[in-house]
């Protein structure tokens, strides 16, 4: 997966914190308004104990939308849980303290507002977020019903509770569901990714992964090796295609053990296979042009027997500055390949090949 993927969960992260903000900035805005008396709900002024609850919450709701505003920014965090947790927790005391404060200034019944922090709750932690909040806002509705001397309507307790929990219960199941969905066409995509740019056989990079790699390294310094396998059409031929395949899958595992870090190997069709390092001059791909060959052309355990084969590798160098594409490399990697190739001995009637040699052999196991 690319680092420049735009996947489904940042994006649904910062669509809630976006909304989130939107919400409570309005919400901030509707109580200053209230505090300044824009909707004279209070003839003869605001009261002192409302002046006071309305400023609480601005500033939680001030501290909500810094913890939203780092989630925005940083949607796959580590900091994404506990700053969710502040803000449910957050949303939860304000609406709480409206509630309460409507029911002793205004006496009017806002058990309706304690329904914004159990969809929160959801959004954020679904199922289990949304019932936690709403077991808050249970426990407190007895106490926001009555504050200030007032009576309780006889059910609207109950009825509150209940329609409360059934939202809970929808909002948090749907959002379980929505998460499950994200979830999955995050995974379906990554798997697309995956394989656009990997080889299905050997799981090694492609053609097309490889050419993304040599982009982001343009104007650098970079050394493309190009390996072809001497001998593995008789692999194929004595032993089977299978065993062939999985001379391929191994020789992968051993191109990639050899490697440092920061470089990539890539089969680029057939046997061949190409190798981009990155930063890299002669004398160094020289080491792992030895590294490359001490591993591949050790035996190979297959299916029905043992095989050996050999290999020829052309090197070609671009310093840094130059205007030499990945295109270009390779195909001078190739001619180096091919001139390496020509160059072998066939082996002698001893059997014992020549430097350099890359006769393969196959055969069967032995028995340990």
């Amino acid at each position: 997966m690319s680092p420049a993927a735009d996947l489904s969960l940042p994006r649904h992260r910062r669509t809630v914190e976006a909304g989130q903000l939107i919400a409570r900035g309005a919400g901030i805005l509707f109580t200053a308004m209230l505090m300044a008396g824009v909707f004279r709900v209070f003839p003869s002024g605001m009261p002192a104990g409302l002046v006071v609850a309305c400023a609480a919450m601005i500033a939680l709701m001030a501290v909500a939308q810094t913890a939203a505003v780092v989630n925005y920014r940083r949607p796959t965090g580590p900091q994404y849980a506990w700053c969710s947790a502040v803000q449910v927790v957050s949303d939860l005391v304000v609406m709480c303290t409206f509630v309460a404060a409507m029911r002793v200034y205004a006496n009017t019944t806002t058990w309706t507002a304690l329904i914004v922090p159990v969809v929160a709750g959801a959004l954020r932690f679904r199922l289990p977020g949304a019932l936690a909040t709403w077991a808050v806002t249970s426990a407190f509705l007895p106490f926001a019903l009555r504050v200030g001397g007032h009576t309780i309507v006889p059910g609207d307790l109950t009825f509150a509770i209940l329609i409360n929990l059934v939202i809970a219960f929808i909002s948090g199941t749907q959002s379980g569901a929505f998460a499950r969905q994200i979830g999955e066409l995050d995974e379906a995509r990554r798997a697309l990714e995956h394989q656009a740019g990997h080889d299905p056989l050997t799981g090694l990079p492609n053609r097309t992964r490889l050419a993304q790699f040599a982009d982001a390294e343009h104007g650098r310094e970079l050394t493309v090796l190009l390996l072809d396998l001497n001998g593995f059409k008789q692999v194929n031929d004595e032993l089977g295609h299978a065993a062939g395949d999985e001379l391929l899958c191994e020789t992968g595992h051993r191109i990639r053990a050899a490697l440092r870090a920061g470089d990539l190997a890539g089969r680029v069709g057939g046997d061949e296979f190409q190798v981009l390092l990155p930063q890299t001059g002669p004398a160094e791909a020289a080491e792992v042009i030895a590294r490359l060959r001490a591993e591949i052309t050790r035996p190979v355990p297959v299916s029905g027997g043992q095989a050996t084969v050999g290999v020829s590798i052309g090197a070609a160098h671009r310093q840094a500055g130059q205007d030499l594409t990945l295109e270009t490399l390779a195909a001078q990697a190739d001619q180096a390949m091919y001139r390496e190739k020509s160059a072998l001995r066939p082996a002698g009637t001893s059997g014992r090949p020549a430097p350099g040699d890359a006769r393969a052999h196959a055969g069967p196991a032995r028995a340990s």
